[in-house]
């Protein structure tokens, strides 16, 4: 009988003292999809300086995404979102005075890394952590080309975009199914804003594109 106790207490002791939440030094790698829906708000596209009645619009695209975090604290850490390069279709809408509203302008890719500070309100012996962040974002863009439709009505010389830095902002929580492994969830908004140029024969087009898009990434994690 007492054997028995004994070892219905340790077992009570073991559950008691069993922790899967962050700790300070841990490191957590997630890997998932992520899913980017642009604002598609721009400034109005402009023909030699002048405005038009034309908007930049950029479609919607989901990749795989990967995060890193290192814990300073139990309640804090240093996030890095990485991803492989976003895709997205550029179009011109708006009004219709220049002819072109409805053309399909080209492709882009970009990469938006974003470095956050979250916080983590639970305490340690909580499997769900809901979290906050914080940080900021420099979008890199590439291999920006024009559509056979933009070449067809007389855009030429390439299309080119600016990088960009922004801030970030999450919310998020980890669910810890082990001492290793979890599942995550995230939403953040991104501030992502661009100028695009290119030509219609000599004449230079500007826009500044305002994708500042929402961000969703569903992910499996692992604990070292």
């Amino acid at each position: 009988m007492k054997i028995k106790l004994t070892l219905v207490a340790l077992a009570l002791g073991l559950t008691s003292t069993a922790s899967y939440a962050h700790k300070a030094n841990d490191i957590i790698v997630r890997g998932g999809a992520v899913y980017v829906h642009p604002k598609n708000d721009s400034e109005a596209v402009k023909l030699n300086g002048a405005k038009t009645d034309l908007k930049a619009k950029a479609d919607n695209d989901t990749q795989l995404g990967l995060n890193f975090q290192y814990m300073v604290t139990d309640n804090l850490g240093i996030e890095l979102l990485a991803a492989t390069p976003f895709s997205h279709k550029l179009s011109l809408g708006g009004g219709n005075s220049t002819g072109l509203s409805g053309k399909s302008l080209g492709k882009i890719k970009h990469l938006p890394p974003t470095l956050s500070l979250v916080w983590y309100p639970l305490d340690s012996n909580n499997k769900f952590q809901p979290y906050v962040g914080a940080g900021i974002n420099y979008t890199f863009f590439f291999d920006e080309k024009l559509s056979g439709e933009a070449k067809d009505a007389g855009f030429d010389r390439g299309l080119d975009l600016d990088s960009s830095w922004g801030w970030a902002a999450q919310v998020g929580a980890d669910y810890s199914i082990d001492n290793n492994w979890l599942i995550n969830a995230q939403v953040r908004y991104i501030n992502i804003e661009t100028d695009a140029t290119t030509y219609l024969g000599d004449n230079k087009i500007t826009a500044k594109y305002k994708l500042d898009p929402w961000v969703a990434m569903v992910s499996v994690g692992y604990r070292f």
